[in-house]
């Protein structure tokens, strides 16, 4: 993958896999961070203790938190735009959260660029499948349709 691209090079990997990026691990402290910064405590997500008994055998990621990791895993896969000033996540389409993150688990993205537009003069939308993959597991914690926005230097 090009470390950077326009426009008319990011057209021609529509349909293509971006790229997978390294693994993260999502052990208890990032766990317990996430709650903290949410004020989402369930003891699903925080009490090892109270979650072992549960159908997980232990205490699993916020959905969030998960979900939350895919800006970390873009940046290592997604070239950056000739020209832009700026990057932000415009929003989301769809977003399943097909498997829990069980705590001490590794997961990792992988980017498939969908649509890549000019939808105003120096403005740049993409449109990107993801799959977070779980380390030794089939099915994956989340699939999502996710919307970015790249703006070019002395775009108005």
């Amino acid at each position: 993958m090009p470390k950077t691209a326009d426009i008319a090079e990011l057209s021609r990997l529509i349909g293509q896999e971006i790229g997978v990026s390294d693994w993260i691990t999502v052990d208890q402290a990032r766990i317990d961070s996430f709650a903290h910064a949410t004020d989402d405590h369930q003891f699903i997500h925080v009490d090892p203790e109270a979650a072992a008994p549960s159908p997980f055998g232990g205490t699993i990621a916020h959905g969030f938190l998960t979900l939350s990791l895919l800006s970390a895993m873009s940046y290592q896969v997604m070239p950056e735009v000739r020209g832009a000033a700026m990057g932000v996540n415009y929003g989301l389409n769809r977003v399943r959260f097909i498997s829990p993150v069980k705590s001490g688990a590794r997961i990792r993205g992988r980017f498939v660029l969908v649509d890549v537009s000019e939808t105003k003069p120096g403005e740049i939308t993409f449109k990107l499948n993801v799959t977070v993959e779980i380390e030794g597991q089939e099915k994956p914690a989340l699939v999502a349709e996710w919307i970015n926005r790249r703006y070019l230097d002395g775009a108005s």
